[in-house]
């Protein structure tokens, strides 16, 4: 089981346990525990960044997700996923994962068209919803 330290300003620590390499998907997955001492919680950008460095790799390739602060404060558990390109992390991670660490807004369409596109589907069955709900948007 591989280990890593990493002391931040001195007030947080940041440690990776559980460590694993998920070949099938290309990346390494990770628990990881924040310790803040004095601080309500760390920002997942900082976290990102830190990890990034530990492992030596960008910050852009590095999903952390699933956050809980302990009870009584001053830890915090999570998970991480580090991927080994950014094709792979477009290719995998959840589509509502790559807008929340892009930052970009999810365009959606108008009521009217979701609903006309959810009951053009469900006259089709199986792959072919796909085709309908691409096909007239």
């Amino acid at each position: 089981m591989l280990k890593k330290l990493l002391q931040v300003d001195s007030l947080v620590t940041i440690r990776t346990n559980k460590v694993m390499t998920n070949r099938l998907l290309a990346r390494r997955q990770m628990v990881v525990e924040v310790l803040h001492p004095n601080r309500a919680s760390v920002p997942k950008a900082e976290i990102r960044d830190k990890l990034a460095q530990m492992y030596k790799t960008t910050p852009d390739l590095v999903y952390t997700f699933g956050y809980q602060i302990q009870f009584g404060g001053g830890r915090s558990r999570g998970f991480a996923l580090i991927y080994d390109t950014a094709d792979f992390a477009k290719k995998f991670e959840p589509k509502y994962r790559l807008l929340r660490q892009t930052g970009i807004k999810a365009e959606k369409s108008g009521r009217k068209q979701r609903k006309e596109r959810k009951n053009r589907q469900k006259k089709v069955r199986g792959t072919k919803k796909s085709k309908v709900a691409a096909a007239k948007k």
